[in-house]
């Protein structure tokens, strides 16, 4: 007769201040890389022009073509944590975008810059599952939400030091080529902290006494696909995407929309993104102390967005001092970094028992196709000359997603009150 003994990780391994500070600290430089890597390619733009003639046209979809990848692949991503566990995938994730570094810092043509831009796709496309996963099984619960507040602001830390260090490096060398590979180098870096300290990252224990998650009931399977028929998944898909619609008109075009709206200069407008990630950021750390202590967490994203929206559709109207206006636009960014916290935990709650990473992965996809449809169309405007209209859809796109945020709330709601009747 074999028994099997199974090991539960005690306080000082699992649960711990010390542990759950720890792997916070990691996924969130793992997801700080991950955004990192969105802008690898962006902020070289005009050396590349110089070095090989290209437009901009040709270089916007070296763009598309790594969010096409990353969406598909995020999609796809959550079925391959779920089965192999999310800390394999984290370590494949970072390799990717080593690879994507020196690809680009040995491209030659078009196509090997194109290549670049599908490795880094490729990388950056299981973060979310994997990411959200490890939190979600390793921290305590009363920590979970500071988890998810430093996990967003490791992200907005990573777009803000992507055009430092890499058009940094590059004036400095006169190289971008060396730019990219100390990209690469840096992304190789990260993924030897991960495996040094890869116990931290273990997603296969979870918290002494946590539920375990449900599986086959009476000898019957659940279908893997079968949390794709829930709605509260494709409304916090349409959360995201809306959300990230607002987010790339700000992120990609709020400056020149500034100068023309404001007569403002280039060189004042461009900190205008700075503002609102720094503001984003603040706004996080605040919000993970809401997490805690809300239970209709789509109340706080509502009023978040609705005054982050209110304050665009302000700029927009043109009636601001020039510098006020600058001012108002990036302060914008803390309603939506408030309401960061929240969001994500309102998807965990969303999420059925046993499909994290998918959840999580599909929802989390609509960021990519969001930023992937938003550009043409707030890029039509401004070649239009539909300035205002850069604020005003992105705070239109705000009102749809607290519309989302909505019905997922009060599908969480219906939800607990259901099982809170059912007799034990």
């Amino acid at each position: 007769m074999t028994s099997t003994t199974t090991t539960t990780p005690g306080p000082s391994a699992l649960g711990s201040l010390r542990q759950d500070s720890r792997t916070i600290g990691l996924v969130g430089l793992a997801h700080g890389s991950s955004h990192f890597f969105h802008l690898l390619l962006p902020p070289l733009f005009p050396w590349l022009i110089a070095d090989f003639g290209f437009s901009y046209s040709e270089l916007s979809v070296l763009v598309s073509a790594f969010f096409i990848v990353s969406g598909v692949g995020q999609a796809l991503a959550g079925f391959v944590v779920d089965r192999f566990g999310a800390r394999p995938i984290m370590f494949a994730a970072l390799s990717s975008f080593a690879v994507a570094g020196v690809i680009a810092g040995t491209a030659n043509s078009y196509a090997g810059l194109m290549l670049a831009a599908i490795f880094a796709g490729l990388g950056n496309a299981p973060f979310h599952p994997v990411d959200f996963t490890i939190l979600n099984k390793r921290l305590s619960p009363q920590r979970l939400g500071h988890g998810f507040s430093v996990h967003g602001l490791s992200g907005n830390l990573g777009w803000a030091a992507a055009p430092v260090f890499m058009a940094g490096i590059t004036s400095a060398t006169g190289s971008w080529r060396i730019a990219c590979l100390c990209g690469a180098a840096l992304a190789a870096i990260i993924l030897v902290i991960m495996v040094i300290n890869r116990d931290a990252l273990d997603d296969r224990v979870s918290l002494p006494g946590a539920a375990p998650a449900k599986s086959a009931v009476a000898g019957k399977q659940e279908h893997p696909m079968a949390f794709l028929k829930l709605p509260s998944v494709w409304l916090c898909f349409s959360f995201f995407f809306w959300t990230t619609c607002a987010m790339s008109a700000i992120q990609s075009f709020s400056s020149p929309a500034l100068q023309q709206l404001y007569g403002l200069p280039a060189s004042i407008t461009a900190y205008v993104v700075t503002g609102y990630m720094l503001f984003g950021a603040a706004g996080m750390v605040l919000g993970g102390f809401l997490v805690g202590r809300v239970e209709r967490l789509e109340k706080v994203i509502s009023a978040c967005l609705l005054f982050s929206g209110v304050l665009l559709a302000l700029v927009g109207t043109g009636w601001l001092p020039g510098y006020a206006a600058l001012g108002v636009a990036a302060l914008a960014g803390i309603g939506t970094g408030l309401a960061g916290p929240s969001r994500d935990m309102l998807v965990k709650r969303a999420a059925p028992p046993g499909a994290t990473g998918r959840v999580y992965g599909m929802v989390y996809s609509g960021l990519d196709l969001g930023f992937c449809l938003a550009a043409p169309v707030f890029g039509y405007m401004l070649d239009h000359h539909m300035n205002a209209g850069v604020f005003f859809g992105a705070a239109v796109g705000m009102v749809l997603s607290v519309v989302s945020a909505g019905f997922v709330g009060a599908g969480v709601a219906a939800r607990k009150q259901k099982a809170a009747a059912v007799p034990a």
